[in-house]
């Protein structure tokens, strides 16, 4: 084999090898991610706002809200939904019972949009690290 066609074997496998780190690096990435169900076994319910206590979130990491939708929905707001209670029309709000939604990174805030249900305690503030 010529000189350049040794050159092109070693390129094509620095290459594969490159690739396969890569793609082992992204199903780690994937495997680390955790879910979490809001309230345990309580579900998305009030004073809900302790459950966050002592746990560790990062972004990428999902929440899944189990609650009846009879009753509850889920809202993702901003910082100041979040203190005033309020939804806006960023806001996303899900109904089924049994939503999840994944954490970004940062702070990610979760009130309950019935009138009274966020006054009551029915939200959480969840920091998801990088």
């Amino acid at each position: 084999m010529g000189r350049q066609g040794r050159c092109s074997a070693i390129y094509v496998v620095l290459v594969s090898t490159l690739l396969v780190i890569l793609s082992l690096q992204f199903k780690i990435a994937i495997a680390k991610a955790a879910t979490f169900t809001v309230g345990d076994t309580s579900g998305w319910t009030f004073n809900i706002q302790s459950w966050t206590d002592g746990k560790k979130f990062k972004a990428g990491d999902s929440l899944i809200f189990n609650y009846d939708p009879s009753l509850h929905d889920v809202a993702t707001v901003d910082v100041d939904g979040y203190d005033g209670c309020t939804v806006s029309q960023s806001s996303n709000t899900y109904t089924s019972g049994n939503d999840t939604i994944k954490l970004q990174e940062g702070q990610n805030y979760f009130i309950c949009s019935i009138p009274s249900h966020c006054d009551w305690g029915l939200k959480i503030a969840v920091n998801a690290s990088a």
